[in-house]
């Protein structure tokens, strides 16, 4: 531990003495939430404009793009996934680790491309069906309807990244970790078709667990490896090799890891997944993907965010990567520049919607868990103007058991919207408007990280025997009734995770609250604790706090949590909808450190 912190200091004063003289001064993460495995160009043809894919999985829209003029700024202007007909197998992935892993972005003679690869776990690893690796292309990113449906081309195994070559020739180069020998593969392709040759072993990577994530980049005579080993969790590393021949052997870099922050006390860790790039002054730049749960990696809701590190890279060598940490110093930025277009807002901006208009869209940062059922979601119905009306859907946010797929599941989908946490603490508040008819009709909020790991905050009918907890004011929750058939409204907390989480809370909903308009609240309030209350909509002062609980349940895997609203008839037949209207989205600050 001391050899490497020494390293990393030494790396640190060795990228000073090479050229940061007036550094500028910045703060990751840069992309804050559900920003994993990110991907980052710089297109002078655009008006001198960097764009940053990252990962979805199940998430949908899928792929965002974030774009920036000054890399301080970002501003999501899309999602290359936006259509189901481009790639409608997202709707049959199962598993809370399947959807698209690692997505590839580059520019090339006026046109965006996009590789990637669409992960099904629920099928073999050697099955080629379980990893469909896909290419899109635009020559608009600002446009969503310029993503082609996806093209797909035969590779058994994932995060497929496309380089072309001072020849003409392009290639493809991908990982696989379950073959015999783990490593590196690639093969000629033409992106166009989805046509491939054959796929040769180019490296093995240093030894590390699971070698991925590769990119290829042609600097000073050399072809340079990029990769991430160890594992996405606290051994994460990125490791380079080189070589003088496109088809290798590749030399691993002696200094090799080139980027980690395993076996330190940093609040950053899992670094690793990184892509290179440069600003139109020619100076490099990496980005790398980072949980901010420090060694202890218990308390990380926000999950796999984006980070950036200046890179020196010096003619003839490998580069030089500063350690990643929560405030940066690097090469002199641009200078701030707001002006890009697109539906998205800025990183860091908070919701403030009071209502749904007639007319409008749903904000371009809302996500859904696949592909949603239009049908379930209306803005401005004419029963109630300006809210955004959610029908129930048979499956509640845990699904069949935990699964997705199966002849039930598919078609009607989940009725669940929502936006990233995006800061450690927050507050988020709904005004649901709900009158259930049925046994276990329900709507309200969650903290949403996957089908197996959510905590959620709901209005929901039961009969009248059901309660376990009171709120204050309110008759004896644990007196039996002798009218147990009779179906009464109730506020339930439950939370599913693989991690513990507490008994559910049932708690009758106050006399005085029914038929009127309710908040209901999730609060960050410290970096390990959320705390759901309910109140009525018109008299903050009523609010009743419900549950405090860890974030530790929904700090798992590969994705961040999705903050939103639900409405499910829990395997029933509901049909009543919810009324949504004071979407509230504030960040209160960022633990950086």
């Amino acid at each position: 531990m001391f050899l490497l912190a020494t390293l990393l200091g030494l790396s640190a004063c060795i990228t000073t003495v090479l050229g940061h003289a007036s550094n500028s001064t910045f703060y990751n993460p840069i992309l804050p939430g559900f920003h994993p495995d990110p991907s980052c160009i710089f297109v002078s043809d655009w008006d001198d404009t960097f764009f940053c894919a990252s990962s979805s999985f199940n998430a949908f829209p899928g792929i965002p793009i974030h774009a920036s003029k000054d890399l301080q700024n970002w501003k999501l202007i899309g999602h290359v996934l936006n259509r189901k007909e481009q790639l409608p197998r997202l709707a049959e992935t199962n598993r809370s680790t399947s959807g698209i892993w690692a997505p590839a972005l580059r520019y090339h003679d006026g046109t965006f491309w996009l590789v990637t690869t669409l992960v099904d776990d629920d099928r073999p690893q050697t099955d080629f069906s379980r990893w469909d690796n896909v290419i899109f292309k635009s020559n608009d990113p600002f446009n969503p309807a310029a993503w082609t449906n996806a093209v797909h081309f035969n590779f058994t195994g994932y995060d497929t990244s496309p380089f072309w070559d001072v020849d003409g020739k392009v290639y493809i180069t991908g990982a696989h970790a379950w073959q015999v020998e783990p490593g590196l593969q690639q093969a000629e392709a033409n992106l166009d078709t989805g046509e491939v040759g054959e796929w040769r072993t180019v490296w093995n990577g240093t030894g590390g667990l699971a070698p991925e994530g590769p990119h290829i980049y042609r600097k000073d005579g050399y072809y340079y490896l990029i990769a991430a080993e160890g594992g996405t969790g606290l051994n994460h590393m990125v490791t380079m090799a080189r070589s003088k021949n496109i088809n290798g052997p590749y030399e691993s870099n002696p200094r090799n890891p080139v980027l980690t922050n395993a076996n330190t006390t940093n609040y950053f860790q899992t670094v690793g997944h990184s892509d290179l790039f440069q600003d139109g002054s020619g100076n490099w730049w990496a980005v790398a993907l980072s949980t901010r749960s420090g060694p202890e990696y218990l308390y990380y809701p926000m999950g796999r965010e984006t980070v950036m590190t200046s890179v020196t890279w010096a003619n003839g060598e490998f580069p030089i990567f500063s350690p990643i940490n929560g405030k940066m110093s690097g090469w002199p930025m641009p200078r701030p520049n707001l002006d890009i277009d697109g539906p998205g807002p800025w990183i860091s901006e908070a919701d403030d919607i009071n209502s749904f208009p007639s007319g409008s869209s749903l904000p371009a940062h809302f996500t859904y868990w696949r592909f949603p059922n239009p049908d379930s979601f209306t803005i401005s119905p004419p029963e109630r103007p300006g809210t955004l009306r959610i029908k129930p859907s048979m499956l509640n946010l845990t699904a069949l058991n935990g699964n997705y797929a199966g002849p039930k599941a598919a078609p009607g989908g989940q009725s669940f919207v929502g936006r990233r946490q995006q800061d450690t603490l927050f507050t988020y508040s709904v005004d649901v408007s709900f009158d259930p008819k049925v046994q276990e009709e329900e709507a309200g909020v969650s903290v949403f990280l996957t089908q197996n790991h959510h905590l959620d905050l709901g209005i929901v009918m039961l009969p009248e025997g059901s309660a376990n907890a009171a709120f204050p004011g309110t008759r004896n929750a644990t007196k039996a009734t002798d009218n147990t058939n009779k179906l009464v409204p109730f506020v339930r907390f439950r939370g599913i995770s693989y991690i513990s989480v507490p008994d559910p809370v049932v708690a009758p909903l106050p006399e005085a609250w029914s038929g009127k308009s309710l908040t209901l609240e999730i609060n960050a309030f410290n970096m390990t604790h959320y705390s759901f209350a309910v109140g009525p909509a018109d008299a903050r002062s009523e609010m009743q706090t419900v549950m405090v609980v860890s974030n530790a349940p929904v700090s798992w895997g590969f994705t961040g949590t999705i903050l939103g609203v639900y409405a499910t008839g829990n395997g029933g037949n509901g049909t009543t909808p919810v009324y949504v209207s004071g979407w509230r989205y504030t960040g209160q600050g960022q633990f950086r450190d």
